[in-house]
């Protein structure tokens, strides 16, 4: 039993998987589960574990306890090198951009610093109405971590990003689905069925092609157009080199629902 396993709390980070969903949830709920060193380490190997598990189809990312997350740690700074400590964000800023299943954030409460950043880099935010954000970094005379300088300006524009970085204000949920920070705000008691039925929903699609089209809306704001199309041929025909474009259209012509598996056909023999 590792020593985190020893709290009242239990585990840094509680992971639960059900029907293809793995749920991640910070669990530092004493602080708001603000980020150290071990949490640091412990989302880097689960968002690298979800990546390469097949059993997983989609990923949940929330907080324990009424709060998604106020940032990284600073109280409890550890003893590691600055570079050495930022290297472990970067990790996991690009595992969460690169993994190949679709991402959803469940915000409860408080989403700030790195914690927001954290949230602004799944694919999908749910919010309530209780939620609140800041890019609370100035404020601690620090400077944007953890992906926020390349996410703010493509989601919100260059000069609302500097608003919400240089004055590190505090915004509610309705403020940031307006800016297009937040992609639903849900009543505080209904945010997990919601979530639940929107990762069903996401377990449901065909798997490849939902791991192409993530990574070629990603890609596909810092390419050319020429760039775009060749990606996105390249990515139709993979599509057809698996089970779920002919299984789509079957249940198109037969009137019924798809069952996609992911599976590849290439190599397969032909009957």
């Amino acid at each position: 039993m590792t020593a985190s396993e020893l709290r009242v709390e239990g585990p840094v980070l509680l992971r639960d998987d059900l029907d293809g969903i793995r749920t991640l949830t910070l669990n530092r709920p004493r602080r708001k589960n603000a980020i150290d060193t071990e949490l640091w380490g412990c989302l880097r190997d689960a968002l690298d574990d979800a990546g390469t598990d097949p059993d997983v189809r989609a990923v949940v990312l929330t907080g324990a306890a009424g709060a998604f997350c106020s940032g990284a740690d600073i109280a409890n700074p550890g003893v590691a090198h600055p570079m050495r400590k930022m290297r472990v964000l970067s990790d996991v800023a690009l595992l969460l951009h690169e993994l190949p299943v679709p991402t959803v954030a469940k915000v409860n409460g408080v989403a700030v610093g790195a914690g927001w950043n954290l949230a602004l880099g799944c694919d999908l935010v749910v919010a309530t109405p209780e939620s609140t954000f800041s890019q609370i970094f100035t404020k601690r005379g620090l400077s944007l971590d953890l992906g926020g300088s390349w996410l703010l300006p493509k989601l919100v524009g260059l000069q609302q990003a500097k608003r919400l970085t240089l004055l590190a204000e505090t915004i509610d949920a309705e403020q940031a689905h307006a800016m297009n920070l937040v992609t639903w705000v849900v009543p505080g008691d209904e945010i997990d069925v919601f979530v639940d039925e929107l990762a069903r929903r996401l377990v449901g699609g065909p798997p490849v092609a939902l791991a192409q089209t993530k990574a070629l809306l990603n890609e596909g704001a810092d390419r050319t157009l020429r760039d775009a199309l060749a990606n996105e041929a390249r990515a139709q025909a993979t599509n057809f080199a698996t089970a779920d474009a002919p299984e789509a259209f079957a249940a198109f012509v037969e009137k019924r629902e798809p069952r996609f598996t992911g599976q590849w056909t290439v190599g397969r023999a032909q009957k």
